[in-house]
């Protein structure tokens, strides 16, 4: 429905400033002394998944079921 079209739309819009607000946090300094940082790769990784399937919905391109892929969901990583 528009209804529907619109609201995704906006969720879509949503996700890419997340997407942007990940990329700017990946770019600060990172304390070295911290046991744990923020995964952003994951995070960016888990918006654009989740991106994808919101486009697919809107505008499908096929039939056929696809493979589905887990989010990764767990953005602690500890430093290497």
């Amino acid at each position: 429905s528009p209804s529907e079209q619109t609201q995704l739309a906006i969720v879509v819009r949503q996700l890419d400033m997340l997407d942007r607000m990940a990329a700017h946090g990946a770019n600060l300094p990172r304390d070295d002394e911290s046991r744990f940082h923020f995964d952003y790769a994951g995070l960016q990784g888990d918006i654009a998944r989740i991106r994808a399937g919101i486009n697919e919905y809107l505008s499908p391109q096929r039939a056929q079921p696809r493979d589905l892929v887990p989010l990764k969901g767990d953005y602690s990583q500890e430093p290497k």
